[in-house]
């Protein structure tokens, strides 16, 4: 069965559904995998070694500390490449010129259900120009050398304190449905290498939509205040609220506590039916205070 009909022929076992993300919120992978994988080859494939260190601060902030922190892959490197780098103070004193790739990045915003290495093959096969399939091109290898530098440096991260215990929980009471916009190779081995695979119903990664898609294919089966997201991201908290859902923040930088209450409290009043009201908003406005808009250079 492929992924779409995966998705498509998800049915319900329980009344409540329990999305979860992967990358920093149920495992400690999104700073490993920013540093150590996306950040150097980002700097490599599109030659950025001048202002390294720029492009170091672009990229995490980006990924980790703002708004965009959990985006989908080719988002962050068009906000980076178009807006962050351009105006990091490193790079105006170094007069550098940060390469622009105009096809690639009019793709991004015309093309959000395809962005995964398979878009870009088919946007490859579909390029007009010689120009426009070289910058595919280059995009893809970037992201293909990034998975492989995941496959071979991350391992042996385990989940945070208390999801396991929360994943346990919720067995026999709640339906728990990966929700990420990382590949699905790669987050099936991550969970299945802690051994908390088999407490997800399904596994859903980039090639299976946006969040939003893959929650709003999965929650319409439950009544809305039964399916809560737990996330990390802005992007987490606006696939929710797309779909009329619940949701719970792992707040970055607290996220051992934001996991333990949420297995000692939240998880409480949501099975409760008394989740949404103050408590939610309590948290959400909380969670909103924790990831700035403007980087700090331009604060500043």
């Amino acid at each position: 069965m492929g992924w779409k009909e995966e998705l498509q022929g998800y049915r319900p076992a329980q009344k409540f559904l329990v999305c979860i993300d992967s990358d920093g919120c149920a495992f400690d992978t999104m700073g490993i995998k920013q540093r150590e994988c996306f950040t150097p080859w980002m700097i490599a494939y599109f030659g950025l070694q001048p202002v390294a260190q720029a492009a170091r601060e672009c990229k995490e902030f980006a990924d980790l500390f703002s708004k965009t922190r959990g985006a989908n892959r080719h988002i962050t490197l068009k906000r980076i490449l178009t807006e962050l780098l351009p105006n990091h103070p490193q790079v105006r004193r170094r007069g550098f010129r940060v390469p622009q790739l105009p096809h690639y990045f009019a793709w991004v915003e015309r093309s959000p259900d395809e962005l995964s290495n398979e878009g870009l093959k088919k946007a490859i096969a579909q390029a007009k120009t010689e120009e426009e399939r070289k910058e595919f091109e280059l995009v893809l290898a970037w992201s293909e050398r990034v998975n492989w530098a995941i496959k071979e440096i991350v391992k042996g991260i385990p989940p945070f304190p208390y999801v396991r215990e929360t994943l346990e929980r919720l067995q026999g009471v709640a339906d728990v449905v990966v929700v990420s916009q990382t590949p699905v190779e790669a987050l099936k081995r991550e969970w299945a290498e802690h051994g908390i695979d088999k407490y997800a119903r399904l596994i859903c990664g980039q090639e299976m939509g946006t969040k939003s898609q893959q929650i709003a294919a999965t929650s319409c089966h439950y009544e809305k205040d039964h399916v809560i997201m737990i996330g990390d991201a802005p992007g987490d908290l606006e696939a929710a609220r797309e779909n009329g859902i619940l949701f719970y923040p792992i707040i970055p930088g607290q996220e051992e506590n934001s996991w333990e209450e949420f297995y000692r409290v939240a998880l409480d009043l949501f099975l409760a039916g008394s989740y949404r009201g103050p408590y939610e908003e309590g948290k959400i406005a909380q969670f909103e205070r924790a990831l700035p808009e403007e980087p700090p250079w331009e604060v500043r």
